[in-house]
């Protein structure tokens, strides 16, 4: 289950700076579509330049809001990422369970070698100490 985390009032501060920047360019868009629709209605034919031109301002309005969108999306997710301490916390201690089973297992295998080489070194003294051309 996911568990509530209690967050620090900075941390609490700047998550709702983050909603209110959310409402804010989602009203923006809106405002912005809303008066797209407005200047599309041509009421007469003088209308054409200012209405080509209103909708060219609501066009750079509403890009700017999306680039505002983009930007609060960019730092939420620095925000996840730099303050996310528990799933940190799990890489690293998944991490270092990796690790460590492999130390377990190169000092196995180090030992195991270790044995070998000593039951050959012995067989091979025994074989020198017992032979003839020493």
């Amino acid at each position: 289950m996911a568990q509530q985390r209690v967050l620090p009032q900075s941390k609490e501060t700047l998550l709702q700076s983050y909603n209110k920047r959310l409402k804010d360019d989602v009203k923006s868009i809106m405002d912005n579509f809303t008066e797209i629709i407005k200047t599309a209605k041509i009421e007469d034919e003088t209308q054409v330049s200012r209405a080509t031109q209103s909708e060219q301002d609501n066009y750079e309005m509403h890009v700017r809001a999306g680039e505002s969108l983009m930007k609060l999306v960019s730092d939420l997710k620095q925000f996840l990422i730099l303050n996310d301490f528990p799933s940190v916390n799990e890489a690293i201690n998944q991490r270092n369970q990796q690790l460590r089973s492999l130390q377990e297992e190169c000092d196995k295998k180090l030992i195991a070698l270790r044995d070998e080489i000593s039951i050959d070194l012995y067989e091979l003294e025994e074989e020198y100490y017992s032979s003839r051309y020493k």
